[in-house]
């Protein structure tokens, strides 16, 4: 085994496992104080087409005044390959915000998007009346997040689990 291994979305093994694993992400944001949120409600869209909506995410804010409440739709792209404009096209991303009454669209990838993507995203931002905001995580950002969530690494990530584990008995 390494000892340098490092998080990789290598253990996860298909789309479905990296669905749950953003949905778990998500859940445990309320465990930590310093984010302010005092609830987070994940409902997961099932299996079939769920129409650019994986993940819908209700979070319960506090400003030591008042809660408020606050929702992001979710997709999730486990995609080997960048993901272009083309793997999102078939939605209308402002319309299903708006259908849901979130805030914004989060669109989590495996791999990163292509300039195209990105692009799309900017102007999504730019030019929405509405003052929704789209938001685009490519794997990188995303496991640099995962790497502080150590209680989700025994069940996504068990073999860097393990080598972690054993290195920590070492020192």
């Amino acid at each position: 085994m390494m000892n340098n291994m490092q998080l990789s979305f290598d253990e996860i093994t298909d789309g479905d496992q990296f669905e749950d694993l953003v949905a778990d992400y998500f859940r445990k944001l309320k465990d930590e104080p310093e984010n302010n949120i005092t609830n987070v409600e994940v409902l997961q869209s099932g299996v079939g087409t769920d129409g650019g909506r994986d993940i819908l995410i209700e979070l319960d804010l506090s400003d030591d005044i008042k809660i408020f409440k606050r929702k992001w739709v979710v997709q999730c792209k486990f995609h080997k390959d960048t993901i272009s404009p083309g793997k999102i096209n078939s939605i209308n991303i402002p319309t299903l915000v708006h259908s849901y009454g979130a805030a914004g669209y989060l669109l989590i990838c495996k791999s990163r998007p292509t300039s195209g993507l990105t692009e799309f995203f900017e102007r999504l931002n730019k030019e929405c009346k509405d003052k929704y905001q789209y938001e685009c995580w490519n794997g990188n950002q995303f496991l640099k997040k995962l790497y502080v969530r150590e209680d989700l690494h025994p069940v996504y990530f068990p073999k860097y689990n393990l080598n972690i584990s054993s290195l920590k008995h070492k020192a």
